[in-house]
């Protein structure tokens, strides 16, 4: 059985109510999950990760 390894961003902290999104590499793809709600994952590709976050710190989003 495979193991999953989560890892969340350092600046979140470490105690109770630092809820925050947690990532894996799961084979090809990528995992992602909020921490207070574990069982919700959802998966995408490495390279559709890289262009929500690179759409995110240019700040052209549309919404």
């Amino acid at each position: 059985m495979r193991t999953t390894t989560w890892q969340k961003s350092t600046y979140s902290g470490n105690g109770d109510n630092n809820d925050c999104v947690e990532v894996a590499a799961t084979g090809g793809t990528i995992a992602l999950r909020e921490s207070d709600t574990p069982a919700t994952v959802v998966r995408t590709t490495p390279p559709a990760l890289g262009v929500l976050i690179r759409t995110l710190k240019a700040g052209t989003g549309r919404g």
